[in-house]
């Protein structure tokens, strides 16, 4: 009975969700054209930013990025929202680097242990959120203070250089002609697809993140649900953390910080709500690209960073006015 009512209720929301389509484009397709004019605006105001180098360095970054954006989308779309994110990825890297430059570990068992722990992290959100019944917000909020303090405690406040050479080359060579950081994020984005597209888990979330008591009543165990939301965000945090790690060639400290903040605003650009139960992975990695080609274009025409922030934080405002007054209509 909770199974059917399970489906039934996913099919409603797709159902919904197809019959809007038919009113409007998806918002996949305004981003798109989006990104073209903006390659085609900055292909014009500057002449490095069509140069291979510059392809390459944007890959990069935004790769790292766009895996964090990937671990959000999953808590907003069930309604949630995590702060913990940028301190997992500086966990996960300097946890690596210590693990391989002061304990003489393998690469291997380094990043493991990097990647678990940030997985150990989003239970730990989890298990504040579902039975402390704290607000996604406070939860993940205090465990990323937490999380800043144990990383300066643990690293001395130091930078972690001297890793291996095979770890610190991963994400400077390229496979089948494009950086490796493009290889995984695209890993990544094929197995979130998945998940939110084509499994029970993907279609709970987007449940849960629609009406959670109702959720409930149709016999789904929130607890599982929320324990999985926040353990994939983290696990791909972890993954975007030794990444990271890789790219500078040593461990950072102060490492993901504000990647949260650029992590909602790729989830929200690409048309995830924060009221839930909205957005796709598509959208998400679209997003990103949105993101990393507005600061990479800021660079190349020696715009203030500092503008350029105020510039990304009033875009995020307008998109949740557009999402909220769209929501009003309808």
């Amino acid at each position: 009975m909770g199974k059917q009512s399970m489906r039934g209720m996913a099919d409603t929301l797709t159902s919904a969700r197809m019959r809007k389509g038919k009113r409007r484009l998806p918002p996949e397709a305004t981003l798109v054209v989006t990104i073209i004019v903006l390659a085609v605006v900055l292909s014009f105001l500057t002449a490095n930013f069509l140069t291979t180098n510059n392809f390459y360095n944007l890959v990069r970054q935004t790769s790292i990025n766009g895996i964090v954006a990937i671990g959000m989308t999953f808590v907003i779309i069930s309604g949630g929202i995590d702060l913990s994110v940028g301190a997992v990825v500086g966990c996960s890297g300097i946890l690596a680097a210590l693990l391989m430059k002061d304990h003489s570990q393998g690469v291997l068992v380094a990043c493991l242990a990097g990647v678990l722990v940030s997985a150990a992290v989003g239970v730990v959100n989890g298990v504040l959120i579902y039975h402390g019944r704290v607000p996604p917000f406070i939860a993940t909020l205090g465990t990323m203070t937490m999380l800043r303090g144990s990383i300066m405690l643990a690293s001395g406040a130091r930078n972690i250089a001297g890793l291996p050479r095979s770890f610190s080359d991963f994400a400077q060579q390229d496979f089948l002609g494009l950086p490796n950081l493009f290889a995984v994020w695209v890993i990544i984005i094929a197995v979130a697809w998945f998940i939110t597209r084509m499994t029970v888990f993907g279609r709970k979330v987007y449940a849960v993140g629609s009406n959670v008591e109702a959720t409930r009543l149709s016999g789904v165990d929130l607890k599982w649900v929320y324990y999985g939301t926040y353990l994939v965000c983290s696990l791909f945090c972890g993954i975007a953390g030794i990444l990271y790690a890789s790219r500078l060639r040593s461990g950072i400290p102060t490492g993901g910080q504000g990647y949260e903040m650029d992590a909602i605003a790729a989830s929200v650009i690409g048309g995830a709500s924060l009221s839930g139960a909205e957005g796709s992975i598509a959208g998400t990695v679209l997003g990103a690209i949105i993101m990393a080609m507005l600061r990479n274009g800021g660079n190349l025409l020696g715009i203030d960073p500092f503008v350029l922030e105020i510039v990304i934080g009033a875009l995020i405002v307008v998109t949740v006015l557009i999402d909220q007054n769209r929501k009003a209509k309808g």
